[in-house]
């Protein structure tokens, strides 16, 4: 086999499987809400799950209007650029949550190493307060979350269909 073709042939495949868009392993359909207090969207949209990443994505008119995409490092929002978790949490929602609130929320898990939680049989609930810093109350019951943070003025709702 000669080097030449070899490489190309090489580099052509690196670049045609980088650019492959990601395979999700769990996909749900919601009505969702995100609002803070630079952002607010809520409609019917999708939660997509693998390994590796969460993406949301919130649709008004069969037309796009909001992606959210949680990586292992990094949070990506249409309306912003690519920023880490920490900068995310700074910008959007408060500096004092630990940098996997968000993608905990969108998958329904306990937040804050399980502060304040109170498991039901049908899911469970969590108030979680630090005064001037955060007061959360986060219920996760049956298909439906329910995350509200009165100091920041955050509510993520996500009812799955």
């Amino acid at each position: 086999m000669k080097p030449i073709p070899f490489l190309l042939a090489a580099i052509g495949a690196f670049f045609l499987t980088a650019c492959a868009p990601k395979q999700y392993a769990k996909q749900n359909s919601a009505l969702i809400v995100f609002k803070t207090l630079g952002f607010q969207y809520a409609d019917l949209g999708f939660i997509y799950e693998n390994q590796k990443a969460i993406k949301v994505e919130i649709y008004s008119s069969a037309q796009p209007l909001m992606s959210l995409e949680i990586a292992e490092k990094t949070v990506c929002m249409s309306a912003l650029k690519c920023m880490s978790k920490e900068a995310f949490n700074q910008k959007v929602l408060s500096a004092y949550y630990p940098l996997e609130t968000l993608e905990q929320i969108f998958q329904g898990k306990p937040i804050f190493n399980q502060a304040g939680l109170d498991k039901k049989s049908n899911g469970f609930t969590q108030n979680i307060a630090s005064p001037n810093k955060y007061d959360i109350i986060y219920t996760v019951l049956n298909d439906e979350i329910i995350f509200r943070d009165t100091i920041n003025q955050i509510l993520i709702k996500v009812k799955k269909q």
